[in-house]
């Protein structure tokens, strides 16, 4: 996630990072104004169509279809800003849940070695959420390294042996039925979270819908000289490019937030929210 100031909003004007949109439609938005100089070039040098044309009157139809595709593309940005706070919400509860098992659980064991135990893996369950969202099974991060199964749920795996040590403690009488009840509803958030969490991964935006947009920008932007060269004529070139380079810039942005738990510069700090979640256990128990 890139860390910024939003009160200072000049500079970014001429910054221009690796992410930037810019630089992924700029060979896009380079054929488009080649095509828009062709357009421009047939209907003013060659074959000379006038003001009159039904071709230049599809300025009309553009004109309405315009704010169509400005209502697809706001509803397409705001489901997919929805996608990432929920996102940041849920990782923002699984930080609370873990602070508050942490604390319960300082205050009910005695024993150094429980302790230890939970110091470690409530922690561990973070990381083994997040490697299980991208859909990586590198355990370095689990400290200690467990006997994990390949190619297995890792947070249930985690999260099973969690439950199995609260269950010993319970009958070992170190925590009473009633600790071990509001143990268990933190607990449970745990596992509420993950669900949630795979649900914004694992469910995108219908392939039908996403198609249709793309589909839309690119004959709404690829019809536009036809319409507008006989008004503005050879000025439609930087027109069409910065129209294009507006239209895709938002579905591009969509795209890459609305799965907020990747290594793309607009995800969310996975990374370093499961590292406080390993900080703060580690100074509460």
């Amino acid at each position: 996630m890139i860390n910024y100031n939003p009160k200072v909003w000049f500079p970014f004007i001429f910054r221009f990072n690796k992410t930037d949109t810019l630089r992924t439609l700029l060979p896009l938005m380079l054929i488009a104004g080649a095509y828009s100089w062709l357009v421009a070039y047939l209907e003013l040098e060659y074959f000379e169509v006038g003001k009159s044309s039904f071709i230049s009157n599809l300025g009309l139809m553009h004109s309405v279809l315009g704010f169509v595709i400005s209502l697809l593309l706001v509803f397409r940005t705001n489901t997919a800003y929805d996608r990432w706070w929920e996102g940041r919400k849920q990782l923002g509860g699984l930080t609370n849940a873990s602070r508050n098992l942490a604390i319960k659980l300082h205050s009910f064991l005695k024993d150094e070695e429980d302790k230890r135990f939970f110091r470690l893996m409530i922690p561990n369950y973070a990381f083994a959420l997040k490697n299980h969202l991208r859909e990586n099974e590198d355990y370095h991060e689990l400290d200690p390294v467990l006997d994990l199964k390949a190619h297995h749920h890792l947070p249930n795996q985690i999260a099973t042996r969690i439950y199995e040590r609260l269950n010993k403690l319970y009958e070992a009488q170190k925590i009473s039925s009633d600790q071990l009840w509001l143990l268990n509803e933190e607990f449970k958030s745990l596992t509420d979270i993950c669900g949630a969490c795979e649900r914004i991964k694992n469910t995108p935006i219908p392939y039908t819908y996403s198609v249709f947009i793309k589909k839309f920008i690119f004959l709404y932007v690829f019809t536009l000289p036809f319409g507008w060269v006989n008004s503005i004529g050879y000025l439609i070139i930087p027109v069409i490019m910065f129209i294009l380079y507006a239209f895709a810039s938002l579905e591009l942005i969509a795209e890459e937030i609305e799965n907020p738990f990747g290594r793309d510069a607009n995800d969310l700090p996975v990374d370093q929210i499961c590292q406080n979640i390993r900080k703060h256990v580690s100074e509460i128990i």
